[in-house]
């Protein structure tokens, strides 16, 4: 009983370790002793892309970059700035590529309207394609062509 209960215990914690599981790359060291700045350090570093990783936030990559922009964000937090002027410092020093959801703006609004501009371009070319097929009738025959298909029918037997 009792082996089968550690073999039981083993299997559980090996099949757990197999598991996907989130894990924060925030060092101890950088969290903040206040909770609310802390939290909201956190959801600006959910914000920011890694320039390493560039498919990850900071807040989960562990690239020496990612860690040196979650302390950034953690010392202007601590400074006084709000979480707009974080934003806006990080983007003055990075380029709005650091952004994980590029903010809308003049200089990105084909990135916003373009795929709307598509879609509705392909709705418009399948309304016309199924109309034309629709209106395209075969063509009927004329009576001479009716005369001739009727001889060459009682020829062929």
């Amino acid at each position: 009983m009792r082996n089968s209960l550690c073999m039981l215990l083993v299997t559980l914690i090996f099949f757990g370790t197999l598991l996907p599981q989130k894990s924060f790359a925030v060092n101890p060291d950088e969290v903040l002793s206040d909770p609310i700045l802390e939290q909201r350090a956190r959801d600006l570093s959910t914000l920011l892309r890694c320039l390493v990783c560039q498919n990850q936030s900071i807040d989960d990559s562990d690239a020496s970059l990612a860690k040196d922009l979650r302390v950034l964000v953690r010392t202007r937090l601590v400074s006084g700035d709000t979480n707009d002027q974080v934003m806006d410092y990080i983007v003055s020093r990075y380029g709005e590529f650091v952004l994980l959801q590029p903010r809308f703006g003049l200089h990105t609004l084909l990135l916003w309207v373009l795929p709307f501009f598509i879609i509705i371009i392909g709705f418009v070319a399948a309304f016309i394609m199924f109309r034309r097929r629709r209106t395209a009738k075969a063509a009927s025959l004329t009576p001479e062509e009716y005369t001739k298909l009727s001889e060459l029918i009682e020829n062929r037997d």
